[in-house]
């Protein structure tokens, strides 16, 4: 039996993928053999030395220690995509929303008063404060084009608008992805200096924090709405409402409401409800939940945010599943232990991403527990697991 925690609410639709006959699924665990988890903070938390694997419903992992997960061998999971729609969908609202000055519009006609006469005369007098514009036409600045800014770049073409992206890191997938007729930028800034309306889908890093500061909002065109549904912290608050308050920047949409922010009269501040949807709720922890299960059991590692890809079919065999340090002669030395054990090996993989290597190894009958100790007993190995086979997973 696998035991996993869940520290969030996690969509019973992902919990179903964990059947029952082979997973013990708890918020309150001893022993845990992996995490799931939404947006509790795991920062300070005490990660059990059982725990092989956190799995983030979600894609951003701002709430897992990553580097200290990475040192002991732990994979951590996230849902990249998952959410995607959702978000998009959010971002569609909140250009909208900021053209047609709808938050404005809204309050005022809550607080008409009178009878139906009286509010018709106020609402005929007081609706050209609230005239706005239309989207077709206008430029949209996409910072970050994984997927949720393909998604939004592809729907704002669709809108009729002019799309302007800036990713140096896009992979050849999302590129594929993305409607021929959205333009490069070659800079944040020659972004910033093209789009009216500019929305951001990167991750909080230390190159991403405060991005769009003060002298960045002096190159943005006049009139223009920011989105951010992304990460609080990718912009400065400050220097937003600054040139809010100048006249320089129309609207600010964002899902981190603030004292300096909620009741701003250009700012529209949601309680982040980014990936609130039922859909995406499901979807993230489907993705993240069946990730998990096939690490545990298999050994393959599907969108880790600090393991290398790996997937290797199971044809046979005991499996040994090892996470070692990327440095030489790591697999040779577990080679040779596996020799000296008279272990005949039938299938190999092994892959790297930074620091970190997995091996997975396929070898004709189960791994004797003094093999597995001098496995464990290499420098540089992080842990060293033993999966059975495909069928009986002893």
């Amino acid at each position: 039996m696998f035991k996993i925690q869940t520290l969030n609410h996690i969509a019973v639709a992902g919990l179903d993928r964990l059947p029952r006959d082979r997973y013990e699924v708890a918020s309150e665990i001893t022993h845990p053999d992996a995490i799931l988890v939404r947006s509790a903070a795991m920062q300070a938390a005490e990660i059990p030395s059982t725990v092989q694997a956190i799995g983030r419903a979600g894609a951003g992992t701002n709430n897992v220690p990553v580097a200290a997960m990475t040192a002991r061998g732990i994979a951590v999971f996230n849902a990249p995509g998952a959410n995607a729609n959702a978000v998009k969908e959010l971002v569609i609202a909140g250009m909208l929303i900021a053209a047609r000055n709808i938050g404005q519009a809204w309050q005022f006609a809550r607080q008409l008063t009178g009878d139906d006469a009286e509010i018709h005369r106020a609402v005929e007098a007081g609706k050209k404060q609230f005239v706005g514009f239309e989207l077709p036409g206008r430029t949209l600045g996409v910072i970050g084009l994984g997927a949720i800014g393909v998604k939004v770049a592809n729907a704002a073409r669709s809108l009729g608008m002019q799309v302007v992206g800036y990713d140096p890191t896009i992979t050849v997938q999302r590129a594929w992805q993305l409607e021929s007729g959205v333009q490069p930028a070659l800079s944040i800034d020659d972004l910033l200096s093209r789009s009216d309306f500019v929305t951001f889908h990167v991750p909080l890093t230390d190159e991403t924090r405060g991005m769009i500061n003060a002298d960045r909002l002096r190159i943005l065109r006049k009139g223009a709405v920011l989105l951010n549904f992304s990460r609080d912290g990718i912009l400065d608050d400050d220097a937003v409402v600054t040139a809010l308050d100048q006249g320089h920047v129309y609207a600010y949409c964002c899902d981190f409401p603030s004292n300096l922010l909620k009741d701003h009269p250009r700012v529209i501040a949601l309680p982040h409800l980014g990936a609130s949807t039922r859909e995406a709720e499901e979807n993230c922890a489907i993705m993240v939940a069946e990730q998990v299960r096939d690490y545990l059991e298999h050994g393959n590692v599907t969108n880790s945010v600090n393991f290398p890809e790996i997937q290797v079919p199971r044809n046979g065999g005991y499996r040994m599943a090892i996470v070692n340090s990327n440095v030489p002669n790591m697999v040779g030395q577990i080679s040779t232990d596996l020799a000296t054990a008279g272990l005949n090996i039938l299938d190999m993989a092994n892959r790297s991403r930074g620091d970190v290597a997995v091996t997975l190894i396929d070898i004709d009958r189960r791994c004797p527990e003094e093999t597995v100790q001098e496995l464990r007993s290499i420098a540089g190995v992080l842990s060293v697991r033993c999966l059975g086979t495909r069928e009986r997973g002893d």
